[in-house]
């Protein structure tokens, strides 16, 4: 047979909800107290990470909080404060490998062995850079993101398709037009040796 704070606690946590919609700040405690350890669990089994999990259950109860204003009345809480935490939890965990993958790739970047460019050279990618950078900014911020996460971060397709959360067909279709706004905005002679864009 259950304890009575079992059996009971579903209708405890209706009430307390009520009392925090309405400004109960102890009332929100109370519940936030009683899920910390379930939540923690939760965002544990997605991130694999104490440290991120109990950032993503943290965060998780404030964006409940913050969001008890839309949770239905007379719902059980628990399912929809998990579903919150679960979400939080998947979005540091995505975060969490791009900025590995991000790393990663400076660190291979750094450790390449390649020679440095040459004072001209580098003077001119600047200034490539420059010009790319400033026609980007006329773009709007779908076209600058897919931009840079080509031309600036490398990202493939894939990994394009999984950071804007779409098909890579789609990806592919949105950096073809991207790539299109943007070389309409630039130079036809950037990227040349001298003599040729002087010449034609």
């Amino acid at each position: 047979m259950s304890t009575p704070s079992v059996e009971g606690r579903p209708l405890d946590d209706a009430a307390l909800v009520e009392r925090a919609r309405n400004g109960d700040v102890n009332a929100y405690e109370e519940l936030v107290q009683h899920y910390q350890e379930l939540a923690f669990r939760v965002a544990y089994q997605v991130t694999s990470n104490a440290a991120d999990a109990e950032d993503a259950a943290q965060e998780a109860f404030v964006n409940a909080y913050y969001a008890l204003g839309r949770f239905r009345s007379g719902a059980p809480f628990r399912p929809w404060l998990l579903r919150i935490v679960a979400n939080e939890a998947r979005n540091r965990r995505t975060s969490a490998t791009r900025r590995t993958l991000l790393a990663e790739r400076a660190q291979a970047a750094q450790t390449s062995g390649e020679a440095a460019p040459s004072p001209e050279a580098a003077a001119e990618a600047g200034e490539i850079r420059s010009t790319l950078l400033s026609a980007m900014q006329r773009l709007g911020q779908e076209d600058r993101l897919i931009l840079a996460y080509r031309l600036f971060f490398d990202l493939s397709e894939a990994e394009m398709a999984e950071a804007l959360d779409c098909p890579r067909g789609t990806v592919k279709s949105r950096l073809s037009r991207a790539l299109g706004r943007l070389r309409a905005l630039l130079p036809a002679d950037l990227g040349k040796p001298p003599s040729e864009s002087v010449n034609g």
